[in-house]
């Protein structure tokens, strides 16, 4: 098959590849939409020691299973393959697996290819009536919606009534934002610093966005970025008793008042990915519309993903999202 593989800082090259065997309860998908991801770029860029090369990287992904009894299915894949039997997955929160694994980290293959295998637990139907480009936003969405399902039951008011502000413009942020809107929060907005992406996302219904520093006070902050300076913002910005909830994972270290923190009695969660429930939750209100009409996203060749990644680098792209198909 073909594949584009990360094979050094900041190179990737759209080569052959083995196919993927498949095992026992697997299934063979034929990738049609792949989404970029802020770590698959982290990894790119020699950032994230946890997906050295080489390596094909690529997590959020849709296609059409080959062979078998569900031949020819279309599905999404929920990337994070779990142990089922310890007391995380047990207790609903198999995101906290110890032995948790995501395809696009040693040993299994990312998404960024003509084929993937993943186990069939993992795969959620796809209606025919959804693009698969739009069902490739499952995984991205469910670290949004996962974070405002926990940020609701945290936060002392109903969201209809808080302030929401979410931090990054990115897949992440505008998925948590969609989720807001769609577990009912009525006023949020979204921090972007590129000008060129808040044109689009001043396209985009339920949510506002405005510039770093434009909002000063909040009730419920979510940073889907992850560095010192967003975390520094999130402090800031969150009012006496608030929640920031953080999925970003920019960098590990710096930002956070801890002084005011206390002194505000303000809550931080960190969040992490989402669980399957999750992750079925949010395709399943990608299919009914309840997150909008995703039409944010812009398509590219697989081929030329190379020049997609220097292109988000260079902050050149207006989408939030970039979503590379191996055979357009």
């Amino acid at each position: 098959m073909k594949a584009l593989v990360y094979d050094s800082v900041q190179t990737l090259v759209y080569r052959d590849m083995p196919d993927p065997i498949v095992g026992a309860g697997q299934s063979l998908i034929r990738i049609e939409a792949s989404g970029i991801c802020g770590s698959d770029m982290h990894a790119f860029l020699g950032h994230d020691d946890r997906r050295p090369a080489p390596l094909i990287l690529g997590h959020e992904a849709a296609g059409r299973i080959v062979g078998g009894l569900r031949d020819g299915e279309r599905v999404t894949i929920n990337p994070l393959v779990t142990c089922g039997t310890c007391r995380a997955c047990t207790s609903g929160r198999d995101n906290l697996c110890a032995e948790r694994m995501i395809i696009s980290m040693p040993p299994r293959e990312g998404a960024f290819a003509e084929m993937v295998v993943m186990r069939d637990e993992n795969l959620v139907y796809v209606p025919d009536e959804v693009p698969l480009r739009k069902a490739a936003l499952a995984e991205p969405l469910a670290c949004g919606w996962h974070a405002v399902r926990l940020g609701s039951t945290i936060l002392d008011m109903p969201l209809r009534d808080a302030k929401c502000h979410v931090i990054g413009g990115g897949a992440i942020g505008v998925g948590a934002a969609l989720a807001l809107r769609a577990f009912g929060a009525t006023q949020i907005t979204v921090a972007e610093p590129n000008a060129v992406r808040r044109t689009t996302l001043d396209r985009i219904d339920g949510f506002d966005a405005v510039a770093p520093g434009d909002v000063t006070q909040a009730d419920l902050v979510i940073d889907g970025v992850g560095y010192a300076a967003t975390r520094a913002d999130a402090t800031a910005t969150t009012q006496p008793g608030g929640v920031i909830m953080h999925i970003g994972l920019g960098e590990g270290e710096g930002g956070l008042d801890i002084r005011r923190m206390t002194l505000q009695e303000i809550t931080f969660v960190g969040t992490y990915t989402y669980t399957a429930q999750d992750f079925r939750d949010t395709a399943a209100a990608i299919f009914d519309g309840r997150l909008g009409a995703l039409d944010w996203t812009e398509q590219r060749p697989l081929i030329d993903g190379q020049q997609a990644f220097t292109d988000i680098r260079a902050g050149n792209v207006a989408a939030p999202k970039i979503i590379l198909e191996p055979n357009p």
